[in-house]
């Protein structure tokens, strides 16, 4: 059938009606290991394990006594821990490709499982506020944005981060609402458990994260009795899969499933039988708060036929008589103008909200370039349709020939932001209607004390205080910041001179805010949204490094918000004064290494009020050219001196020596919640025979795996500590344990 016939000529839909394995399609396998051959996803594994980032290669790389950990070299097998996939209960004909373990979910035990630890995500989900809009176009409480992604292949795709930089580190949290993590294929499994770093940084932003029920098209390999696994009920006419599908989301920290059902071949009794599968499903996951996405594919007669519309063919997946039965509905690329008017309002029919509704934008081969009728979604001039849901955005790395972080960056920018890079101001609009022109932003940034050192979450090296701890590629994102929901708004009578994340230098992590340009007028740049309540101990620390040219940095808070949409931040601007030596938030360590300086600016006179939005202004001797750096932001009620709490009982659990290096699994017992609540995430490093450390990871939970650490020399034994970090980067004492070397 001709895709006008389908009636969808304004553009070519992403799949035919039947997927054909000879035309290429939205699922390929390579990048979301969703396809018909596990062999594709093992190349992919291939890749992400050789790494592609330049830095890997420069000649700044570990000297030969400093740990390299999660190294390229051979793991030994079963040691390293992956994320988890399953089939629902029967298993695939033959024997799994290289590197796949093929699982049954219906066995699944959280006591059995060996990488527990290491999959459980520990951060709860934020609450989440929205701030008057940075434009006039973005809306609040209309139109929504879910983000299906693949951030690796569905076997062997690591636990808690590894060695590379080259990774899809998404940040712009403040305009996703829902983001699922995509993949599955029927070489591998096709019930996927996200990963724990993903999961706690969506959780800190506010953002729920939903695992993926893929039930391939037969052309991918198919089978129908992985559908009727999933929805057969036991003697009792209970759903087994659908009580083992909560138990996975409660046990692994995560936020509910989404369900795609494209297994044709059925017929309306296994429709039926799929509708009170999710009905079960939803029943038993909302006591704790877990939610169910449809996808448009299977329809009521139990065929899969794509509506691209919620109509009557589908409804029942999402409202039947008894009520609701899904949460949300993706609906599939063949929506047009019309089917999108008439889903939402048989949604308003039916009680709910249109933007429960997701439409499908594909942006997977071609993003910011995708043909998309915007004003079908989210129109300009009258109310949104319904809301949009991005199909593959990690589009903006893939498509790099430059897959080095900053590169990435600005192109993640460009796709969230607009060509203007200023949500404050967006460029006159061509085909790509950026989210921040249509979605207002929103955050979590809601309680003292509050810091961000601008990490996110990958990097070439890792810093600490403004040192070279790891001079190895990473990239974790449980270990991401808070970083500003608005890239980047720049008030300026002048020129106005490139805002970006960098990673060639950083007082913390990876990376850090970099000001460049001829400065011919003082420059503001908008960093956080925030609801911060404001005492009179209340303080302000910024860590900053100036590599050419003197300014002078001010400090800015708002305390009240703009009148309307798009109207400017009213700040009060604060003049910073040199503070000690201690580093932004009272973390040791001397300030001025590598030309880092701390600044604080008292906020007494502000007590009582309110803090909604932070910002920074630099100003420069007119003309001159800057190159200035903010590596760290604090706020606090001063005279804080207290450490976390350490964690207890490090030990190493597992370990594979060889030819003077080792892999070894590491755990050791949460830290004693402090004034402040829980750790923010935990650090690894290892202690040198000389007395120094280096920097071997990080995670919020309590188990973490290294690769390939070497031996130092002759020495007796490796010696780790694992130190607990608070939200304002200060480290605890550390517990300590050793891995002895074989003589």
């Amino acid at each position: 059938m001709s895709d006008t016939d389908r009636g969808a000529g304004r553009r070519t839909p992403p799949v035919p009606l039947r997927p054909r394995p000879s035309r290429p399609t939205r699922r390929r396998v390579l990048a979301a290991g969703a396809g018909a051959a596990a062999l594709l996803g093992a190349a992919g594994r291939a890749r992400a394990a050789a790494g592609s980032d330049p830095a890997a290669s420069k000649p700044d790389a570990p000297e030969p006594d400093a740990p390299a950990a999660g190294g390229p070299g051979p793991a030994p097998a079963g040691l390293a821990p992956y994320a988890c996939y399953w089939f629902p209960d029967s298993l695939p004909a033959g024997t799994p490709g290289p590197g796949i373990v093929w699982r049954s979910l219906s066995r699944w035990r959280p006591e059995g499982d060996p990488d527990l630890a290491h999959n459980t995500a520990t951060v709860p989900l934020a609450e989440r506020f929205t701030p008057v809009p940075a434009n006039r176009t973005a809306r609040a409480g209309q139109a929504r944005i879910a983000s299906l992604v693949s951030f690796a292949p569905t076997a062997g795709n690591p636990s808690q981060g590894s060695a590379t930089a080259d990774y899809y580190a998404l940040t712009h949290w403040a305009y996703i609402d829902e983001l699922v993590f995509w993949g599955g294929s029927a070489g591998e499994g096709i019930v996927l458990a996200p990963n724990a770093p993903v999961v706690d940084a969506a959780h800190r932003n506010g953002v729920r994260v939903l695992g993926n029920v893929f039930l391939p098209p037969v052309a991918y390999g198919g089978d129908l009795r992985w559908t009727r696994d999933l929805v057969r009920r036991d003697s009792l006419g209970r759903f087994p899969i659908a009580e083992q599908l909560v138990r996975v989301a409660r046990t692994y920290g995560f936020d509910g499933w989404f369900v795609n059902a494209e297994t044709d071949g059925g017929d309306s009794a296994l429709a039926t039988r799929m509708r009170e599968f999710l009905r079960a499903l939803r029943a038993a996951g909302e006591p704790h708060g877990l939610r169910i996405t449809w996808y448009d594919a299977m329809n009521a007669t139990g065929r899969v036929g794509w509506q691209g519309a919620l109509n009557a063919l589908n409804q029942e997946f999402y409202e039947d008589r008894a009520g609701r039965v899904a949460d949300t509905v993706f609906l599939d690329f063949r929506w047009t103008p019309q089917t999108l008017s008439a889903s939402g309002a048989l949604a308003d029919r039916l009680g709910r909200s249109r933007h429960e509704l997701w439409a499908a934008v594909d942006t997977e081969s071609r993003g910011w370039d995708a043909d998309v009728p915007w004003d079908a979604i989210v129109p300009h001039t009258r109310d949104h349709v319904v809301s949009y849901g991005f199909y593959r955005p990690e589009w903006t790395l893939h498509h790099l020939t430059d897959r080095s972080p900053g590169a990435f960056h600005r192109a993640d920018d460009r796709f969230w932001t607009g060509e203007s890079l200023d949500p404050a101001r967006p460029a006159p609009e061509s085909s790509w209607r950026a989210p921040a022109t249509a979605v207002a932003d929103r955050s979590t940034v809601a309680g003292l004390p509050f810091a961000c050192s601008f990490n996110t979450g990958h990097g070439l090296r890792w810093y600490e205080n403004g040192e070279v701890s790891a001079n190895t590629p990473w990239n974790h994102l449980g270990l991401q910041d808070r970083l500003p929901g608005r890239r980047w708004v720049v008030d300026t009578a002048g020129t106005r001179p490139s805002v970006t994340l960098d990673f060639a230098d950083a007082w913390r992590g990876g990376s850090s805010l970099l000001v460049s340009g001829t400065l011919t007028a003082p420059v503001a740049v908008a960093l956080h949204s925030t609801r911060l309540p404001l005492t009179r101990r209340s303080v302000v620390e910024l860590v900053h490094a100036t590599g050419s040219g003197p300014v002078a940095v001010e400090f800015g808070v708002a305390v009240r918000e703009p009148t309307a949409p798009g109207e400017p931040v009213p700040y009060t601007w604060l003049r910073t004064t040199p503070a000690g030596a201690a580093g932004a938030g009272g973390a040791a360590g001397a300030a001025g290494a590598a030309g880092w300086r701390v600044a604080r600016a008292a906020l007494a006179p502000l007590a009582g009020r309110t803090a909604y939005a932070l910002a920074v202004r630099v100003t420069a001797p007119g003309g001159t050219r800057v190159v200035w750096r903010l590596g760290a932001l604090s706020v606090h009620d001063g005279g804080r001196t207290r450490r976390p709490a350490p964690p207890t009982a490090a030990a190493v659990d597992r370990a594979v020596r060889r030819d003077g290096r080792a892999w070894l699994r590491l755990s050791w017992r949460a830290a004693v919640p402090g004034p402040d609540g829980r750790p923010r995430h935990y650090e690894v490093h290892r202690v040198l025979p000389g007395g120094g450390r280096r920097f071997l990871g990080g995670t919020c939970g309590t188990a973490l795996y290294l690769a390939e650490v070497p031996r130092a020399g002759r020495e007796r034994a490796a010696v780790f500590e694992v130190r607990a970090v608070d939200e304002l980067y200060t480290a605890s004492a550390p517990a300590r344990t050793a891995l002895p070397w074989q003589p």
